[in-house]
């Protein structure tokens, strides 16, 4: 699992908002990989990230989209 495959992904679904755990179960990939590209996506600003708008979602659980 690459940040490569996670991009992907979420350049396929540019509209739609995911959880890490989403993107996990959709490409069939560990949460802990999905987490860890994420973070380095986050940190290259190639994706767009926040805080979601439901409660009980933990404090540093982020929601990602495609940054267009």
């Amino acid at each position: 699992m690459g940040q490569q495959e996670v991009y992907t992904f979420l350049r396929r679904h540019k509209n739609k908002w995911f959880t890490s755990k989403e993107i996990a179960n959709r490409l069939h990939a560990s949460l802990g990989s999905v987490t860890t590209c994420l973070k380095k996506l986050r940190d290259s600003s190639a994706v767009s990230f926040k805080y979601p708008n439901k409660q009980g979602q933990g404090k540093n659980s982020y929601i990602y989209k495609f940054r267009e």
